[in-house]
C-alpha cells in the first residue's frame, strides 16, 4: 500500500503508464505497449516433439522382446543361411516393428497437437474494455498494460491490476492463496490479481502487469499440468486387455511348450538327441519368435488407441458443431445421460429479451415500436414517467456506449439490456439521467436475493432515493405504496395486490418474464449509505419476452424418444416456467411443475414420489439445483447432464456427470466448472452432444468386437497346428501385419464413423451395464468358428482341394491361407459396422475414412503377398488363387446374416432411466442392455 500511495493512487499509475482513466488505452499504442510490457499469454511448456513419442512406443515390452527376437534371427540367420538371404527373416521382423512404432508415434503426436489446439480454446477468455473512449470487448490475450477493465459477478479477472471504482467487490482468491474465503476489494485495499474470480458486485480496473509478470505466471513457473485423465470406457477397456494379455500369454507359453517338446521328441526318435546344430538353435529361435508373435496379436493394443481416436474424431466434429469438450471422458458419458437438467433463460430461448408488455397506473400496455413512448405519456404525467425513467436508468448493471460506427450499444446481461432499450425507446437518455445524480451504494442483482437495488443522492437537493427492481413477488411484498397517474404514491390496499399479481401470473402465462421496478424516498440519512429492504412504492410491471430457441422442441423430441427426461430447473416466475416448458414440450400432460421452496421442504419420502414426474421447477435457488441433481445420482442411479451460466450454477455443474456450460451467457467460473462448453448456447447442441456421446460407445463396441474375432482365431489357428503338425502357419511378420490391421486400421475405420439418426431411438446406456453385450458374444463366437474352419481345412487338406503339387507347394498353401485370413478380416471389418443389422452395406460411402483403410488394407496386402515374399514368407499367387481367398473372406458375410438371425435372449439388466412412459426401442436397434 506504501509504494502504492508513493506512486500517487491509480491517478499516479495511469500518468505512469501514459493512459486516460476515462477513455481507456489508445489502440496505436498498443503494439509499442506489447513490447514494453509484454503479451498476456503465459509461457506454455514446450510441446514434447515427435521423436520423443517415437521414443516412448519403443518402450513397449513386446516390442522390445520382437527387437530381441530380430537381433538374434539376423545373427543366427548369417550363421546358417549366409548372405543375405539369412537376414530376411530378421529384417521382415525389424520392418513391421518400425511400422507399428510410426502408427503409434504419428497418432499420439497428432493427438497431442490437438488438445493444445483445445486448450488455447478453451483459455481464450473475452474480456470488456475502454479503449478509445468506446466500451468493447476483446480477447484476454490482446489485453495491455494500462487497458481499463470492466468486472462484474462470475468474471476472472485477466491480468494484475488496481481498482479504480466499483460496488461490492467481492474476489475469491483461492486459486492463487488457497484461502476459501472472499476478499473485499475497496479503495483501502485496490489490488486484483490474474486468475482470481469475482464472486459479488462489479467494477473498473486499471491493468498494471500481464503475462508471465503475473502473480499468477509467477505460480505457473513452478507449477506443470498433467494430462487428460483416462475415461471410465479406456478403464474398462484396459482391464479387458490385461485379461487378453494373460490369456495370450499363456497359449504362447503352451505353444513354446508344445512346439519345443516335440521338436526334442523327434530328436529323440531318430536317435539325434545328443547331435545338436546351429540350425537346431535357429529352428528354436524360431519356436520362440512364434510364441512372442502370438502375444502381439493377442494383447490387444489398439483398444486405447481406438478409444483415444474415437473420442479425439468427436471432440474435432462436436468443435465444429459449437461444442468445446474440456474433458474426454465428456463424450462419452453423455452417451450414458439419462436426465438433462436444463436452464431456461439463453438455452431454451433466444437470449435475446424485449420489453413486450407494461403495467404502471393500472394500465396494461402493449408494447409496439416507437408508439409505445407516447402511449405511455398520455396514460401518465410527466412525474410519474421520469421516476419510471430514473428507475431503469439509475437502477441498472449496465451500460450504454457508444460503438466505433457512432451508434449506441448497450453492454450489460440480456434482462438489463432488454430494460435499458425500452427506456431509450421512452425518449430517455442514459448519460442524463446519470448526471442528475450521484450513485452512493449499490448492491448487484445474485441469485439468492433475486434484486438488484440502488442508492442514489438527487442533485436538485431533493435528498436520497433508493431504486429496486427483481423477481415481481419478491419486490411486491416490500412495496406498501404504488404511484398514481399524478406521480404522486398512494398505499397500496390488499385489494390492489391482489390485482397486481393476477396481472404478473397473466404476463406470466403469456410466457413473459416479470419483473417489478420500485423506488424509496429515504428521508433519514443518519444509517450512511445503507439501502432500506421495506416499505418501496410500486412504479411498474414489466412483461419482458424472450422467444423460443429454433429447433429446440425438435430437439427436446428427440431427447424424449431417446429415452433421455428434460427437466427445466429456472428461477423464473412458476407461471412464465410453465409455459415456455410447454412450448418446448418438457412439460407433459402427466408432468409436475414445482417451486424451489416446495421443494427444498420435501421429506425424502416425497422426493421419492415427486422426482420421476418433475419436469419443471422454478423461482429455484442455485442450491436446489445441486440438491436435485445429487438426488438424481444418488438415489435414483441416473446419469445426470446439468447446464448452467451462472457463477451460481457451478455447485450443480462440478456435481453432475457431464456439465455443459453456456459460452456465451457463461461466467468463467461455471466454463470451469463444465466438461463441455456449448459455445452458441443452444440446446440443440446439447443434443448434438448426447448423439456423438453415443456414436462413441457403439463405435468402440463394433471395434473390439472385430478385434476379439481376430484375437481368437489367429491363437487358436496357430496353437492347434502347433500342437498338430509342429508349425505355426503364420509367421511372425505375417502376424504383425495383422495386428496393424486390427489395430491401427481398425481403430481408424471403426473408431470414426458418424452418428445416424438411429442412435437417438434408443435407451440410454446404464451406469453398470456389461460393455460386451450377448448379441457381441454372439457375433464373435459365430465368426471365430466360421474362420477357423475355413482355415483349419485349408491347413490340413489344403493341397489337395486346390490341387496343389510340387516343390513350392507348401510355401503356396501357406500363402494362400495367410491371403484367406486377411480377407476375413477384411470383410469381418465390414460386418461389424453395425452388429444387428443385416444390411451392413447402408452408408458405408458416408464414411470417407472406412472406404480408405478397406483400399489400403487390400492394396498393401497384396503388395506384402506379391512383392515381399521374402520377407514375409509367401509366394506370388495366380488369380484363381486370390479369387478363392477372397471368395472364402467374403462367405464371412454370409455367416454375418444368418447370426443376425438367430435371437438372442436380451440381457435382463436394464438401463438406469426413470420414468419414460410411451417409449418403444427399434424393434431392429443394437441391444444396448
Amino acid at each position: 500500500m506504501k509504494s502504492f500511495e508513493d506512486h500517487g493512487g491509480v491517478e499516479g499509475l495511469a500518468k505512469k503508464v501514459s493512459v486516460s482513466l476515462t477513455d481507456g488505452v489508445v489502440p496505436t499504442n498498443i503494439p509499442l505497449r506489447q513490447k514494453i510490457y509484454g503479451c498476456n499469454q503465459f509461457a506454455e511448456k514446450p510441446a514434447r516433439s515427435f521423436w520423443m513419442f517415437v521414443w516412448e512406443a519403443l518402450h513397449d515390452l513386446t516390442l522390445i522382446i520382437l527387437m530381441v527376437c530380430a537381433a538374434v534371427s539376423i545373427g543366427v540367420g548369417i550363421a546358417t543361411e549366409g548372405w543375405p538371404a539369412g537376414m530376411f527373416d530378421g529384417i521382415g521382423i525389424v520392418l513391421c516393428i518400425f511400422l507399428v512404432v510410426l502408427v503409434t508415434a504419428i497418432s499420439d503426436y497428432k493427438q497431442s497437437l490437438q488438445f493444445k489446439d483445445l486448450d488455447k480454446e478453451k483459455k481464450n477468455i473475452v474480456v470488456q474494455v475502454t479503449r478509445d473512449g468506446c466500451r468493447q470487448k476483446i480477447s484476454i490475450y490482446d489485453l495491455v498494460v494500462g487497458d481499463i477493465v470492466h468486472l462484474s459477478i462470475g468474471d476472472q479477472v485477466p491480468a494484475d491490476g488496481v481498482l479504480i471504482s466499483g460496488y461490492s467487490l467481492s474476489i475469491d482468491e483461492s486459486s492463487l492463496s488457497g484461502e476459501s474465503e472472499p476478499v473485499t476489494v475497496t479503495q483501502q485495499r485496490p489490488f486484483l490479481l490474474a486468475g482470481t474470480k469475482v464472486q459479488d458486485g462489479s467494477a473498473k480496473m486499471l491493468v498494471t502487469t500481464v503475462g508471465m509478470r503475473t502473480e499468477w505466471g509467477r505460480l505457473m513457473v513452478t507449477l506443470s499440468e498433467g494430462g487428460e485423465d483416462e475415461t471410465p470406457l479406456q478403464v474398462k477397456l484396459n482391464g479387458v486387455a490385461t485379461v487378453i494379455g494373460k490369456i495370450g500369454l499363456g497359449f504362447a507359453v503352451l505353444t513354446l511348450l508344445v512346439l519345443t517338446i516335440r521338436f526334442v521328441v523327434t530328436k529323440a526318435l531318430h536317435g539325434e538327441i545328443a547331435d545338436w546344430s546351429v540350425s537346431d538353435a535357429l529352428i528354436l529361435m524360431n519356436f520362440f519368435a512364434t510364441a512372442v508373435t502370438i502375444i502381439v496379436v493377442a494383447v490387444p493394443e489398439g483398444l486405447p488407441l481406438a478409444v483415444t481416436l474415437s473420442l479425439a474424431f468427436a471432440m474435432k466434429k462436436l468443435m465444429s458443431d459449437k461444442a468445446l469438450v474440456r474433458h474426454l471422458s465428456a463424450c462419452e458419458t453423455m452417451g450414458s445421460a439419462t436426465t438433462i437438467c436444463t436452464d431456461k433463460t439463453g438455452t431454451l430461448t433466444t437470449n435475446h429479451m424485449a420489453v413486450n408488455k407494461i403495467w404502471t397506473c393500472g394500465r396494461t400496455i402493449k408494447i409496439e415500436g416507437n408508439q409505445s413512448e407516447e402511449v405511455l405519456q398520455s396514460s401518465i404525467t410527466g412525474e410519474a414517467f421520469n421516476i419510471l425513467l430514473q428507475s431503469i436508468f439509475q437502477n441498472t448493471g449496465a451500460e450504454v456506449v457508444k460503438g466505433k460506427d457512432g451508434k449506441n450499444n448497450i453492454l450489460g446481461s440480456p434482462t438489463e439490456i432488454a430494460i435499458l432499450e425500452f427506456g431509450l425507446l421512452l425518449g430517455g437518455d442514459f448519460k442524463i439521467h446519470r448526471k442528475e445524480s450521484e450513485i452512493l451504494k449499490v448492491e448487484p442483482f445474485n441469485s439468492v436475493k433475486k434484486k438488484m437495488s440502488v442508492l442514489v443522492s438527487l442533485s436538485n437537493g431533493g435528498g436520497h432515493r433508493a431504486f429496486c427492481k427483481g423477481a415481481s413477488e419478491i419486490i411486491l411484498k416490500s412495496c406498501n405504496k404504488i404511484i398514481n397517474a399524478d406521480g404522486n404514491a398512494e398505499p397500496l390496499s390488499g385489494e390492489q395486490k391482489k390485482c397486481i399479481t393476477d396481472v404478473i401470473n397473466g404476463f406470466a402465462c403469456e410466457a413473459l418474464r416479470t419483473l417489478c421496478l420500485a423506488f424509496k424516498d429515504v428521508k433519514d440519512t443518519s444509517k450512511g449509505d445503507s439501502i432500506p429492504e421495506d416499505n418501496y412504492t410500486l412504479i411498474a410491471v414489466v412483461g419482458i419476452k424472450d422467444p423460443v430457441r429454433p429447433g429446440v422442441k425438435e430437439a427436446v423430441k428427440t431427447c424424449l424418444a431417446a429415452g433421455i427426461t428434460v427437466r427445466m430447473v429456472t428461477g423464473d416466475n412458476i407461471n412464465t416456467a410453465k409455459a415456455i416448458a410447454r412450448e418446448c414440450g418438457i412439460l407433459t400432460d402427466d408432468g409436475l411443475a414445482i417451486e424451489g421452496p416446495d421443494f427444498r421442504d420435501m421429506s425424502p419420502q416425497q422426493m421419492e414420489e415427486t422426482l420421476p414426474k418433475l419436469q419443471v421447477m422454478a423461482r429455484s435457488l442455485p442450491l436446489d439445483k445441486h440438491k436435485l441433481v445429487t438426488h438424481l445420482r444418488k438415489e435414483f442411479k441416473e446419469v445426470v447432464a446439468v447446464t448452467g451460466d451462472g457463477t451460481n450454477d457451478a455447485p450443480a455443474l462440478h456435481e453432475a456427470d457431464i456439465g455443459l456450460a453456456m459460452g456465451i451467457a457463461g461466467t468463467e467460473v461455471a466454463k470451469e466448472n463444465a466438461d463441455v462448453i456449448i459455445m452458441d448456447d443452444n440446446f440443440t447442441t446439447i443434443q448434438n452432444v448426447a448423439r456423438w456421446g453415443r456414436a462413441v460407445y457403439i463405435n468402440i463396441q463394433k471395434f473390439v468386437q472385430f478385434q476379439l474375432t481376430v484375437n481368437i482365431v489367429a491363437l487358436m489357428l496357430n496353437f492347434i497346428s502347433a500342437c498338430i503338425s509342429g508349425s505355426a502357419p503364420l509367421t511372425a511378420v505375417q502376424l504383425l501385419w495383422v495386428n496393424m490391421i486390427m489395430d491401427t486400421l481398425g481403430a481408424l475405420a471403426l473408431a470414426t464413423e458418424p452418428p445416424h439418426e438411429g442412435l437417438m431411438k434408443r435407451p440410454p446406456i446404464g451406469r453398470d451395464v456389461a460393455f460386451i453385450t450377448r448379441i457381441m458374444w454372439r457375433n464373435i463366437i459365430g465368426q471365430s468358428i466360421y474362420q477357423l474352419i475355413v482355415l483349419a481345412i485349408l491347413k490340413f487338406d489344403g493341397k489337395r482341394l486346390l490341387q496343389l503339387s510340387g516343390s513350392d507347394a507348401t510355401a503356396t498353401l501357406n500363402t494362400v491361407l495367410f491371403n484367406t485370413f486377411v480377407f476375413c478380416q477384411v470383410f469381418n471389418e465390414i460386418n461389424s459396422r453395425d452388429m444387428e443389422k443385416i444390411n451392413v452395406i447402408r452408408g458405408i460411402f458416408d464414411s470417407w475414412l472406412f472406404i480408405m483403410v478397406m483400399v489400403s488394407t487390400v492394396a498393401f496386402q497384396s503388395i506384402i503377398v506379391e512383392l515381399l515374399g521374402t520377407f514375409a514368407n509367401t509366394v506370388p499367387l495366380s488369380w484363381d488363387l486370390w479369387l478363392v481367398s477372397i471368395l472364402l473372406g467374403a462367405g464371412s458375410l454370409i455367416v454375418a446374416v444368418i447370426l443376425k438371425c438367430i435371437p438372442v435372449e436380451k440381457s435382463k439388466e436394464v438401463p438406469t432411466t426413470t420414468n419414460h412412459d410411451g417409449y418403444e426401442p427399434l424393434p431392429n436397434g443394437p441391444d444396448m442392455a
